[in-house]
């Protein structure tokens, strides 16, 4: 008796666990797992239009923070912190001959103090390869987390590609919604560096 009680109460918390861990996920995640256990669910609308949704959602959460908050009017710009603080040795040691005045070649300098960027399936060209500098200034910039151009005009320095142009990308070119508040920058488990 005792025993079948046990098993029906650790079921209970088994099943209550696993809705929480499916309601808790993105829908993305959430449809691929329901599918994987379950026949019969429903498709996920197109992309297109769960993007929409999505970005529409997001702006209007934007704007209500708007309210509560006051905003300064334009960007701030940024400095990266070593060379703010006159530590300059920290990237370019002290032996300029080294490493082209570097420490550690190039590829390998923004990860010495900032590991981690790259966790994920699909990785940014420039990021997976080290080139940092494709979007961030090394010691200050105009722009936010110091990058050589306004976060909403980044990614259309290098991405002029068709597919920018889609009826996705299209709907959106008015919402002033930046690349980065859907896509990644640097690496992501979903195709297209989604978040």
């Amino acid at each position: 008796m005792r025993r079948s009680v046990a098993v029906i109460w650790l079921l209970r918390v088994g099943l209550g666990a696993l809705a929480l861990c499916l309601t808790a996920c993105d829908p993305v995640v959430r449809h691929k797992t329901l599918s994987t256990i379950f026949d019969g669910v429903p498709t996920l609308p197109p992309t297109d239009e769960y993007c929409v949704d999505f970005a529409r959602q997001y702006h209007q959460e934007q704007l209500g923070l708007a309210k509560v908050e006051v905003k300064e009017e334009g960007p701030k710009g940024s400095t990266h912190l070593p060379y703010g603080e006159k530590r300059c040795a920290d990237c370019h040691g002290s032996d300029k001959d080294k490493s082209g005045g570097l420490v550690v070649p190039k590829q390998e300098l923004c990860f010495k103090c900032h590991p981690g960027f790259l966790k994920g399936a699909f990785q940014h060209g420039p990021a997976a390869v080290g080139d940092c500098l494709a979007c961030h200034l090394p010691h200050a910039a105009p722009n936010p987390d110091l990058l050589g151009a306004p976060r909403d005009q980044i990614c259309g320095r290098c991405h002029t590609e068709e597919r920018l142009t889609n009826r996705m990308h299209d709907r959106l070119k008015d919402s002033k919604i930046a690349c980065v508040e859907c896509h990644d920058p640097h690496a992501s488990d979903a195709r297209y560096l989604l978040r």
